[in-house]
Order: structure tokens, then sequence, then C-alpha cells
């Protein structure tokens, strides 16, 4: 079982540190804990439109076939960050990756069974000092190398609040330094109309997407528009032999 302890010292508090574990969600409870998490942070603060039916939940087809991947602070026993975790084979079972959905992965089919899908990132608002985020990382990573994915794959998100043009110009920011090679590139199944780009407005990377660029992973094409959750969404690869040198340790080592 994966669990690991950490006293987040970055509350925004700052008042006492928070002591945290990180683990593998072990029943459908637990489960229900991270989808209600999932629920507050994408409908009532972002304002997405969720297709689940049970109030208060955010859940979907994938969600039996997943891993789920939960940060709870010790004290107050609540989950306050989750991430899921789709391998390749149970993408096969279910009929594809919720990444299929949105983007064309032909060109990446002969890497499914080496790829793990991770995606629902989500963290409670009280908590996003960084702590939260590193252990999720961590965890993805030592679950990859336990059980030898060699692919990390997922969408990043930009909001589409100004209409697309901060999703663009993203986008052609990371494509000069990030673009993947023709190898592993996708095709976005609704398009972004990238003609709202203004080249000369500052570029402003999302702390999440600007993180996966760190480790070393691939901007793999255009962006697809999600009219449910109103963004932007970029397909990264991360391929583990690309792993940055200065972070490999950092999100593979045992706390």
């Amino acid at each position: 079982m994966l669990q690991k302890h950490l006293a987040d010292r970055g509350h925004k508090s700052g008042i006492y540190p928070r002591a945290l574990t990180i683990s593998i969600a072990r029943d459908q409870n637990e489960v229900r804990e991270a989808q209600r998490l999932r629920y507050r942070v994408f409908a009532e603060e972002m304002g997405a439109r969720l297709s689940g039916r049970a109030a208060g939940i955010d859940c979907d087809i994938f969600d039996p076939w997943c891993e789920h991947l939960i940060v709870r602070e010790t004290e107050g026993g609540c989950v306050v960050g989750t991430y899921r975790m789709l391998c390749g084979a149970n993408a096969r079972r279910l009929g594809g990756f919720y990444s299929d959905e949105e983007f064309d992965l032909t060109r990446l089919d002969h890497l499914r069974n080496q790829i793990l899908e991770v995606g629902r990132t989500c963290v409670h608002r009280d908590y996003r000092s960084g702590a939260v985020i590193s252990m999720l990382w961590s965890g993805v990573a030592r679950y990859m190398r336990e059980s030898g994915y060699q692919y990390l794959m997922g969408c990043a998100s930009v909001s589409m609040a100004d209409g697309g043009a901060a999703a663009a110009n993203v986008h052609y920011a990371l494509q000069c330094s990030s673009g993947s090679p023709a190898e592993y590139r996708v095709f976005p199944r609704l398009d972004l109309p990238l003609r709202r780009a203004r080249p000369t407005d500052p570029v402003v990377i999302p702390p999440l997407l600007k993180g996966y660029m760190r480790l070393g992973a691939y901007v793999c094409g255009a962006p697809a528009w999600d009219p449910d959750f109103n963004t932007a969404d970029l397909l990264l690869l991360l391929p583990m032999s690309r792993l940055a040198p200065r972070y490999a340790q950092h999100f593979t080592r045992t706390r």
C-alpha cells in the first residue's frame, strides 16, 4: 500500500504545520471522499457541468476502472487532494482512455500498455501551497516505478473565460519550447479557435502545467475544447526516460 507522510509547512494560514498522508483509496467510501472534493472544486468553484447523477459527487464511467490517489489531512481526517490513475490494460477493457474522448490518439496506440493516464487533479482551496500537489506527483511516480509504466499521460487545462486567447497563446509558447516529436502527435476532436490568439499578450502558464513542463513533459499538439469545463485541454506525455534529472530524485524518493 502506498502511504507517505509530510508536514505541510506551507499552509497559507501560517499558523501551524498540517500533517498530511497519501495513499491509494482502499474502498468505495474513500473514493466517494475524493469525488466530493472534485465536485466542490470543479462544479462549485469552476462552474463545470458534471454528468454524475449523485448530488455533490463528481463521478463518471472511468472512476470504477481507476486507482484513486488521495492526500488526507490527518488532524481533521478530510481529503484535501486527489488524482485518479487509469492504466493501459484497464483503458482497453473500458474502451479507451479519458483522453480518447478529446483527442485522436492513433499515434500513441503502440504505447497504450505502457501508459498510465492521470486526471481529475484536484486540491482543496485551503491547501494550494504546493505541498499537496508535490505529494500527488511523488505518489504517481512511485506507483509508476512499482508497476513498470514507462509513460505518464494526461490533459492540462487552461481557462476559456477570455474566449480562448490565453489558451491559444499558452499553446503557441509551449509548442515552441516543449512540442512533441511527430510520432507522439495527437489531434483534437473539438478544435480550439486559435485565431483568437494575441501574440503580443504576456503568456501566463498555469502552475500545474508549468510543473509538468519542468518535469520534461511533451505537449502533443493543439488543444481541444472541453465545453463542460469551459477549458482548453492540452495533451501531455511524459516518457519516464525524459524525466528531468534534477526532479527525478525529488519525485521518486520514499518519504
